[in-house]
């Protein structure tokens, strides 16, 4: 976040009048029971503080969007740096959510204190391994067009590294993302930087999704980190689907948004995401736009086994 210090003289000196939004020495946590948490696991602790993050870490991108700022950047299960996010200066219901957020996550720490919690590994917990529906080593192979009625051709992302809080891919053929690896938290969104040959999706998709729930966030083209389309997606179907001979837990999400047009002003843009709400696999992505940046047709086709 940037704040000038000609905007700060300009918000002291019409505070009196207007008033300023909350600074965040003035927010404060609100605070939790933590009589809820007796008797909790350690994992549990660790999950519902991984949870409190994340909405404090969604509410803090409504504020800077809103604001037209640039966001600070968090993934799943990483310690929210509560100083920099109060520094957005949220005010009225997101300052009271914030400090809600702030006390629960206290709260928790607490907790894990009081249970003396080991710290935390990087690594996935097995427990959690077993459960996902793909396999380390293992490569998702994807059939891929730029526009409806196109030639296909294949995509791989073979599953390289399995951490606490992301799932790294390694893209092949090399050459689409310059030997990049993919990077996704397992809600399913980029956590790559932009720009190394695929189409990413930022901010759009959360851990816990409900029928008719709205998602906001932003593609980012393929070859141009600066073409950016914000979209927002709903929820339109939840539940078990077989794609490539595999059971996966699908979330079908209804995508629209507009895309920047050549020259000035921007172009429509919808489509259609399924993902896997276990791992954030992307399993199909069908995206119509006039920009062909955005124009794009993508389905797993199989899963080729781990290399023995």
């Amino acid at each position: 976040m940037r704040f000038t210090t000609a905007a700060v003289a300009a918000c002291a000196a019409t505070a009196l009048l207007a008033g300023c939004a909350t600074r965040s020495s003035d927010v404060r946590p609100q605070a939790a029971d933590g009589a809820e948490f007796a008797g909790w696991d350690c994992a549990r602790l660790q999950a519902e503080l991984d949870r409190a993050q994340w909405q404090a870490a969604a509410r803090a991108y409504k504020v800077d969007e809103r604001r037209g700022n640039n966001a600070i950047a968090f993934s799943v299960g990483a310690m929210v740096f509560w100083p920099a996010l109060l520094a957005m200066r949220p005010d009225g219901e997101d300052a009271t959510e914030l400090a809600r957020l702030k006390g629960r996550a206290q709260a928790l720490q607490q907790a894990q204190a009081r249970a003396a919690c080991p710290p935390l590994p990087e690594e996935l917990p097995a427990e959690r391994i077993a459960a996902l529906p793909i396999r380390l080593g293992e490569r998702l192979v994807y059939e891929e067009r730029s526009r409806v009625g196109t030639a296909a051709t294949q995509l791989g992302l073979r599953l390289i590294a399995l951490k606490r809080d992301e799932l790294a891919f390694a893209v092949e053929p090399p050459a689409a993302a310059a030997g990049t690896a993919w990077r996704q938290d397992f809600a399913g969104n980029a956590l790559s930087a932009p720009g190394h040959g695929l189409l990413q999706w930022r901010r759009l998709l959360e851990p816990e999704l409900s029928l008719g729930q709205t998602l906001s966030g932003e593609l980012i083209a393929a070859d141009d980190p600066d073409l950016v389309a914000p979209v927002t997606a709903e929820v339109m179907s939840l539940g078990p689907q077989t794609v490539a001979g595999r059971r996966f837990d699908a979330a079908v999400l209804e995508l629209r948004g507009a895309a920047p047009r050549d020259g000035e002003g921007s172009t429509r843009l919808d489509g259609v995401m399924v993902v896997d709400r276990g791992s954030g696999a992307l399993l199909r992505l069908e995206l119509s736009c006039s920009n062909p940046a955005f124009a794009l047709w993508r389905r797993l086709a199989r899963i080729d086994a781990a290399a023995p």
